[in-house]
């Protein structure tokens, strides 16, 4: 059974840093994995993903404060989130991407206070 744990969430000031982990576990490789978030009423927002080759693409709303890498030997995908602001509160969502069925964690909460 494939499984996606995020960690790492919280309540930081604005200008934080948090950074949260998706670990995977019942599947070899996926061919992409990456980060969603969901504030309340709003759409769910692509964050940022990087795919089995290490390409990445982000949200232009976060380029150049967060960072996405994956750790393959672990099964592992990070988001490293810097210069935090309210606007970036919200459920972060990880998934992954295996052929064409999408599997999803069940969210960590990040709270950016002002």
């Amino acid at each position: 059974q494939v499984q996606l744990v995020e960690s790492g969430g919280g309540l930081v000031q604005a200008g934080g840093s948090l950074r949260l982990s998706c670990a995977a576990s019942g599947i070899i490789l996926f061919n992409a994995m990456g980060w969603y978030r969901q504030a309340p009423g709003k759409q769910r927002e692509l964050v940022a993903l990087i795919s089995s080759t290490s390409n990445t693409n982000y949200a232009d709303s976060v380029k150049g404060r967060f960072t996405i890498s994956r750790d393959g030997a672990k099964n592992t995908v990070y988001l490293q989130m810097n210069s935090l602001k309210p606007e970036d509160t919200a459920v972060y969502l990880c998934y992954g991407v295996r052929t064409v069925v999408t599997y999803w964690g069940q969210g960590t909460q990040v709270t950016v206070s002002s």
